[in-house]
């Protein structure tokens, strides 16, 4: 089996930065209890890693166990300001690990309301990330999973407010480059006048530019990532329209005792530590041994 791995695959800047500042802060406090709100990443395997090392995971509605004076890191994907608030009450030490494109979103997002704009944003409702964001939001808000959603929007309503023509979209980090373009396309039909910002990390076509490099080259596609990712999801979309037998697995555990090829390419999601790639690298070169 001959097994070729993406120009652009694993780990992204701001999941790097997230995972290496979270080592560091358990290992100068070790025996100390260091929260993180929410999984710090969209991966299992490393998570499971980080919690062995002593790093304790709540939910943000769990904040009030936290003992008071203690180390919360916020995680890639951002917390609502109010999150920090209370923690700074609550006297913990934070160290923020949240992605700087995710920072840069919830600052426009932060001043664009303070201005008396409207904020329509593109992206998961169930995501951190989006949850973060629209914390910042002190004026209207309003979300569109996809193109579906904005196309039902009642404009007709939303413009009779004077203010109605002072607006920005941003996006989820991860969300899809098409979809946004559909909904952006919408908004600036009825809203002449909205700022567009596209705010989806490159990250994510990065990796997926790099798979459609491998149309024609492989016969399999191993796409690696969290099953909870939403750009490693979309990677595993995008492998599937190029390559009908592709696999989205964790590690090398999951490959599928019938996935066979001749040739297989590798791919990963942006919350994959380059072990796990390598790992399933090894696992398929080994199948062929």
């Amino acid at each position: 089996m001959k097994v070729l791995c993406a120009e652009v695959l694993g780990f992204c800047m701001g999941v790097r930065r997230a995972i290496e500042n979270a080592e560091l802060v358990l290992k100068e406090n070790a025996g100390k209890p260091v929260y993180s709100l929410g999984p710090l990443i969209h991966n299992d395997v490393v998570l499971n890693d980080l919690e062995s090392k002593g790093l304790k995971i709540l939910s943000e509605s769990a904040i009030e166990a936290i003992e008071k004076g203690s180390i919360v890191i916020i995680r890639a994907h951002g917390v609502a300001p109010q999150i920090y608030e209370r923690l700074n009450r609550m006297k913990c030490k934070i160290v923020d690990c949240t992605c700087p494109r995710v920072m840069q979103n919830q600052k426009k997002c932060r001043a664009a309301s303070e201005s008396g704009a409207t904020v329509f944003m593109a992206g998961d409702k169930n995501h951190g990330e989006v949850k973060g964001i629209e914390g910042f939001a002190s004026g209207r808000f309003y979300l569109f999973q996809n193109y579906g959603e904005a196309e039902r929007f009642d404009f007709e309503e939303y413009l009779k407010s004077p203010a109605s023509q002072n607006a920005i979209l941003l996006s989820q980090t991860t969300f899809s480059q098409s979809e946004y373009q559909r909904i952006s396309n919408i908004l600036l039909e009825k809203i002449p006048s909205i700022q567009i910002c596209n705010t989806i990390c490159p990250a994510t076509k990065q990796r997926q530019d790099a798979l459609e490099k491998m149309r024609g080259l492989v016969d399999g596609i191993a796409v690696i990532g969290g099953k909870k990712s939403a750009n490693s999801l979309r990677l595993y979309e995008k492998a599937r329209q190029i390559c009908s037998n592709s696999i989205f697995i964790e590690s090398a555990a999951e490959i599928p005792a019938d996935f066979s090829c001749n040739s297989v390419g590798i791919t990963a999601g942006a919350s994959t530590p380059d072990r796990l790639v390598e790992e399933v690298k090894c696992a398929l070169l080994h199948r062929n041994a």
